[in-house]
């Protein structure tokens, strides 16, 4: 679905306009035009309905505004909350969700988005657990099932089908080790590791995969804890060093993918408003 943000043109915006009459009476004159009313005005509705109030009408608010049920979705409370716990402006944490987030943390089948990685799966199946675990042979048992299945157990990365299809290679992981399967897929719109779940503060890796199928919300928090775990994620976030942050968050190709520039202007336009400090 298309996302629509300040100075687009287009007639998905005259859409968008004659629904945010229709849903606020906005009074918004259906021109085309995404300008500063326009912008205020899906604040408005975000903030009535309860979504993210960062002014862009991207999937969920227009899947909203057409009538979808918005329940399960990220709330503008939660982010508010957030900044508050982290010390952060809002700004930053808008910013930060933007740029960060895969848009959506669901599928449009319900289940999670996640990512099966099956390099993770040959380690947590090689890793010793307790004291009588034998490295050796778990590694052996490791590397014998990496033959047996390449697409699920493997030294190198790969073997992503995406969408969907991730979840049919978790099943089929489940069935050799669902520990090592839940800790190697990585869950929902922030795409944090299951292996991270009891680091964060929960209490076992199943309760992480239930939570994070719940609802975005519950994603958003692990984002959180994942922040709070990492003091130089959270160092550069106050700071604004964008870079910094991206570098520790994205790994050392972020520059490819420009994400400090991203989280700049992200940051620079969300600054400039009054950034949905009201809570619905």
């Amino acid at each position: 679905m298309t996302t629509l943000r300040h100075g687009d043109r287009n007639d998905d915006v005259r859409t968008l306009q004659q629904r945010l009459n229709s849903a606020i009476a906005a009074g918004l004159l259906v021109d085309g035009d995404f300008g500063d009313t326009t912008e205020t005005a899906v604040r408005t509705y975000q903030l009535k309905v309860g979504l993210v109030a960062d002014g862009v009408a991207g999937p969920k608010t227009l899947a909203t505004l057409a009538g979808a049920d918005c329940s399960a979705l990220l709330r503008n409370a939660t982010l508010v909350s957030a900044a508050t716990r982290l010390g952060l402006e809002l700004a930053v944490v808008y910013a930060v969700n933007e740029v960060e987030s895969l848009g959506q943390g669901f599928l449009t089948n319900g289940k999670p988005k996640i990512l099966f990685e099956r390099h993770v799966m040959h380690e947590r199946l090689a890793l010793p657990r307790t004291a009588a675990d034998d490295p050796v042979a778990l590694l052996r048992r490791a590397d014998d099932l990496a033959l047996k299945f390449p697409s699920l157990v493997n030294t190198k990365p790969g073997g992503y089908i995406g969408g969907a299809g991730e979840h049919q290679r978790l099943a089929q992981a489940r069935t050799i080790d669902p520990l090592c399967a839940n800790e190697s897929a990585s869950w929902g719109a922030f795409q944090i590791m299951g292996y991270h779940a009891q680091r964060l503060g929960y209490a076992s890796v199943d309760e992480f995969v239930q939570l994070m199928g719940a609802n975005e919300n519950n994603q958003f928090e692990a984002f959180v804890r994942f922040i709070e775990a990492e003091p130089a994620l959270l160092k550069a976030l106050k700071a604004k060093k964008w870079a910094a942050f991206a570098k520790s968050y994205n790994g050392p190709g972020y520059a490819r993918n420009l994400y400090d520039v991203k989280l700049e202007r992200a940051y620079a336009q969300h600054a400039s408003c009054n950034c949905g400090k009201a809570v619905a």
